[in-house]
């Protein structure tokens, strides 16, 4: 009978967790230069106005639902401040906390998940900065046309101080939405990474950040589209870890031999 040793010797390596100072800084460096580089756009107001217009009547061309119908369920009836309340509050509190939880899980849990999902998450957002400096847009609490309330700033909490005197965010990098394409990432990562029969559901975090950043008036339908389209550029760029053949074990007694799989490709 194999004794535990000799099993334990027998199993294949788990991948290897990148060095956790080496990532941290990574993943510093790259979210400091996301914000300086959202910076260098921030003050083309007349610019974001004119696209956010452009927007407007493009999604209204096309025949999408308005902004409005989604606010309205937020704002209707007796429960109408709470609902919104708790929007604003999901908005402000949920997007960057939610995506670090998921690097933190991953890296003690699925290194090889980690660095892919470490990857993605920075060419998407390398990409939407790209979109930031060449296309700043208004979000629609901004557009008088699209007769919209600005929740945060109405019901609060709000993230945001007036765009002339805030200089810690970019107000005009609506499209596209990183809340969404984050939390769509958040969602295909850990259905992705699991195998329970539940993980589908984490696909309401995406839709409940969806109907928030409409309903609060902070981005158009148009900046979630764009966003699920980097994304799908991204994992159709950034390969997925695959599960590579182990040595297989030989228990005594048993005919075929036990074959196990490890994923690979962590430590890159």
């Amino acid at each position: 009978m194999t004794s535990l040793n000799e099993a334990a010797a027998a199993e294949p390596d788990r991948p290897a967790r990148p060095p956790l100072v080496r990532e941290l800084l990574l993943v510093a460096g790259l979210f400091l230069v996301y914000k300086l580089g959202r910076q260098l756009a921030a003050d083309h107001t007349g610019e974001a106005l004119h696209n956010a217009r452009h927007v407007w009547d493009l999604e209204r061309w096309a025949h999408l639902p308005g902004e409005g119908a989604v606010q309205s369920l937020l704002l209707h009836g007796d429960t109408g401040d709470t609902l919104v309340h708790i929007a604003n509050t999901y908005y402000a509190t949920v997007h960057f906390p939610a995506t670090v939880g998921l690097l933190v899980w991953l890296y003690l849990r699925r290194p090889a998940h980690y660095v892919w999902t470490r990857r993605v998450l920075a060419a998407v957002t390398a990409a939407a900065l790209v979109l930031h400096l060449t296309f700043p847009l208004a979000p629609p609490r901004m557009l008088g046309a699209a007769g919209l309330v600005d929740t945060a700033r109405v019901y609060g909490p709000s993230v945001y101080g007036p765009p002339k005197t805030d200089h810690l965010s970019n107000q005009f990098a609506a499209m596209p939405s990183l809340h969404f394409g984050w939390a769509l990432m958040v969602a295909v990562a850990l259905i992705v990474a699991t195998r329970s029969r539940w993980r589908w559901l984490w696909l309401l975090h995406p839709l409940f950040t969806l109907l928030v950043i409409v309903g609060t008036a902070n981005h158009y339908w148009l900046d979630a589209l764009a966003a699920a389209a980097l994304l799908a550029l991204a994992l159709a760029a950034i390969p997925l870890p695959h599960r590579a053949p182990a040595a297989r074990v030989r228990v005594p007694g048993q005919a075929a031999p036990v074959e196990d799989t490890v994923l690979v490709g962590a430590a890159r």
